[in-house]
C-alpha cells in the first residue's frame, strides 16, 4: 500500500442541496467506520476461520473477501499521487488472505491514511480504470473524483462484509448483529420499528 504524500483538489465538492456541507466529512467518516469494523472483525476471528474455504460460498474464504475490500481502498490511496485509480491492477497480497494479524496492521495504516485526508481532498479528480466487460479488450477509463470512488469502495466493502458475515456465522463465529448490514437498511429498520 502506498500512502500519498500529497493531493490537491481542483474544485470544491458539490454536495447538492440535500447532502449539505458535511457531505465529504460523512464519506470519510463512513470509510473510517468500515475500516474500524474490519479491525474489530480481525480481532475476533481465528486464523482457521479466516482462511477456511466455505463450499456454499463459491469456495471462498473470509480472508479472500477481506483482501479484496482492502485492495479497493489501496487503489484509491495509490491514485492520489498518480491521478489514476486502477482497479484492474490491485495488489492482491496473499498475506492479507492468510494472516489476520497482518491484515489488521494494513487496515490500521489505511485507517490512519484516510483519517489524515482533508474533506476538500474528496474533490480531487481522478481517472478510473476498471474492466467491466466479459468481452476481450482494454479496460475503459472514466473520469471521477476521489469522493465518488471512496463512496463506491464503501458500498462495495459493505456488500463484501455481508458475505463475510454469512461465512463467519456458518462457521459459528460470533459477530455483531449489524456487521455487514448496509446503513440504508439499518435506517429503514429503525423507521419501520417506529411505525
Amino acid at each position: 500500500m502506498h500512502i500519498p504524500s500529497h493531493a490537491t483538489p481542483a474544485e470544491a465538492v458539490h454536495s447538492g442541496d440535500a447532502a449539505g456541507p458535511d457531505h465529504p466529512r460523512r464519506i470519510l467518516d463512513a470509510a473510517a467506520g468500515l475500516l474500524r469494523q474490519g479491525i474489530d472483525l480481525l480481532g475476533v476471528l481465528t486464523t482457521e476461520t479466516y482462511t477456511h474455504r466455505v463450499a456454499v460460498a463459491f469456495n471462498g474464504s473470509i480472508g479472500g473477501h477481506y483482501r479484496h475490500c482492502l485492495d479497493h481502498f489501496s487503489s484509491l490511496l495509490n491514485g492520489l499521487d498518480s491521478d489514476l485509480v486502477d482497479y484492474d491492477r490491485r495488489e492482491r497480497d496473499p498475506r492479507l488472505e492468510a494472516d489476520p494479524e497482518f491484515a489488521r496492521g494494513v487496515t490500521r495504516r489505511m485507517l490512519a491514511a484516510f483519517e489524515g485526508l482533508e474533506p476538500s481532498m474528496l474533490a480531487t479528480p481522478v481517472t478510473v480504470r476498471c474492466e467491466v466487460s466479459y468481452e476481450h479488450g482494454g479496460s475503459p477509463a472514466t473520469r471521477s473524483t476521489l469522493g465518488r470512488e471512496l463512496a463506491y469502495a464503501i458500498a462495495h466493502g459493505i456488500h463484501h462484509y455481508a458475505l463475510i458475515g454469512v461465512m463467519a456465522r456458518l462457521q459459528e463465529a460470533r459477530l455483531p448483529e449489524t456487521f455487514g448490514v448496509a446503513p440504508s437498511t439499518l435506517a429503514h429498520r429503525r423507521e419501520v420499528s417506529r411505525d
